[in-house]
């Protein structure tokens, strides 16, 4: 015996059936946790400036080392992928995204050793996104110098 849908009975059955969605929850939780993340920025950046007398330039290097520092220890803590099951894209998009997925495939391939785990594997995400940026930076660098720009 066999059940035969139409199309239209088919899409009634899925949508009965599928989970509801919570965009507008997971929307709220990624804008505040993101927006956290760059104010622990904006407040290491002003620490920087104003308490230890560092340039604009040098404060801002200082705060994206410290962030990037930061994020690279809570995951191998463990603790920024609960912040990022929580959080979704609002952990991901700052800078500590970024550090978060260079150093998770090294901390996942460590058991294959230094050199053909951690190593390897450190780049494998952010990898491309490095290459990619440093190139198109010297490409753009390369068109600047030589139309003058």
């Amino acid at each position: 015996m066999s059940i035969r849908f139409d199309a239209k009975a088919y899409q009634k059955a899925v949508a009965e059936h599928a989970p509801k969605s919570k965009v507008l929850a997971q929307c709220i939780k990624a804008f505040c946790i993101g927006g956290l993340i760059c104010m622990i920025g904006q407040g290491l950046h002003d620490l920087y400036t104003f308490a230890c007398g560092l340039s604009e330039t040098a404060a801002g290097t200082w705060t994206s080392v410290t962030l990037v520092g930061l994020a690279a220890l809570l995951t191998g803590l463990g603790w920024y992928d609960r912040l990022g099951a929580f959080a979704g894209a609002g952990s991901v998009v700052p800078i500590t995204g970024f550090a978060n997925s260079v150093v998770s495939p090294a901390i996942e391939f460590r058991s294959e050793g230094l050199i053909l785990g951690t190593s390897a594997k450190l780049f494998t995400i952010a990898g491309p996104v490095i290459v990619y940026g440093i190139s198109a930076s010297v490409l753009c660098g390369l068109i600047y110098w030589l139309f003058g720009l």
